[in-house]
C-alpha cells in the first residue's frame, strides 16, 4: 500500500493567494483553478477582468496537469499535429489542455495535485501557476 500526501485546503489557499498576488503583479486579472491528484477542483478564483472563455481552459490546464503528471507546456509541442500526443486535446471529453499554464503539483515526490491558470499570454499563466507551486513548497520547508 502507497501512502501519500494530499493537499489540504490550507495548502490550496497558500497556492490561490500566490498566484493571485503574482497575476496582480504581472497586470493581468486571472482564471485560477487548483485541483487534486486525480484532477478534481478544490479551489477557482475567477479576478474580475479575467476572460469568462478562460474559465474552462484554466479548470482543464489544472486537471490535464495533475492527470498527466507533468506540465501542459509539454503537450505544446507533443499535441501538435503528426506528433505523438495528437489528439489528447479530444480524449476526456475535451479535458486535455495542450497550451501552457498548469503545473502538476509535486510533494515528497509525488503529484498531489495542480494548478492551471488562464486569461493572458501563455507564459503569464504558467508564471502564476508557478508562483502557486513555489509558494506551496516555501511553505513545507
Amino acid at each position: 500500500m502507497k501512502m501519500v500526501p494530499k493537499l489540504s485546503l490550507a495548502d490550496v489557499r497558500v497556492m490561490m493567494a500566490a498566484a493571485e498576488l503574482k497575476a496582480v503583479e504581472i497586470g493581468v486579472d486571472m482564471d485560477i483553478a487548483v485541483c487534486d491528484d486525480g484532477g478534481h477542483l478544490l479551489m477557482f478564483v475567477r479576478m474580475d477582468a479575467a476572460r469568462v472563455l478562460s474559465i474552462q481552459i484554466a479548470m482543464d490546464k489544472a486537471f490535464t496537469a495533475a492527470c498527466a503528471r507533468r506540465s501542459t507546456r509539454d503537450y505544446a509541442t507533443a499535441g501538435a499535429p503528426g506528433q505523438p500526443a495528437f489528439g489528447i486535446h479530444a480524449s476526456h471529453q475535451g479535458r486535455f489542455a495542450i497550451f501552457p499554464g498548469g503545473l502538476p503539483v509535486v510533494v515528497d515526490g509525488h503529484v498531489v495535485g495542480a494548478v492551471g491558470c488562464s486569461s493572458g499570454h501563455p507564459d503569464q499563466d504558467e508564471a502564476v501557476a508557478r508562483a502557486g507551486v513555489e509558494a506551496l513548497a516555501a511553505s513545507l520547508a
